[in-house]
């Protein structure tokens, strides 16, 4: 049987209740895509220090106790930001990777026993735009 909670060293961001998980190594763009969409309008869940908990079929993303509420800019220091409480998880992004492809298949990552959409960043500029968008109204079959 699977535990009922895990924490990644991944930075989570939400619009409306819904989550993107953001996951990669130290430096691959986590907290400064986290940055970028909280520009647009989404709200810190976690910044290096998700728990990811599941609730039936869902997963819901909170913060770690020692990071709640802040979030890193390189070269600026740690920032205050008013953290969501939890939001459900609709989509996980590996920073590590790159997307080639113009349209490209579907991927999933599974936390907990639970199928989360995956996504690899595209080779330019409107990652935080498409995330965005993603969290306000899905995918298109």
């Amino acid at each position: 049987m699977a535990p009922d909670s895990l924490t990644l060293h991944a930075t989570t961001v939400a619009l409306g209740g819904r989550a993107v998980v953001l996951t990669g190594a130290p430096g691959s763009g986590k907290s400064s895509t986290a940055l970028e969409l909280m520009a647009y309008g989404a709200r810190l869940v976690a910044d290096d220090g998700t728990v990811l908990t599941r609730r039936g079929r869902r997963l819901v993303a909170a913060a770690a106790a020692p990071v709640r509420g802040l979030i890193e800019a390189r070269g600026i220091g740690l920032l205050n930001a008013v953290p969501v409480a939890g939001a459900e998880v609709v989509l996980a992004v590996d920073m590590d990777q790159s997307e080639r492809e113009r349209l490209p298949q579907r991927r999933t990552i599974a936390w907990l026993d639970v199928a989360i959409p995956l996504i690899f960043p595209p080779e330019c500029r409107h990652l935080a735009p498409a995330l965005l968008q993603y969290l306000k109204a899905g995918r298109h079959r």
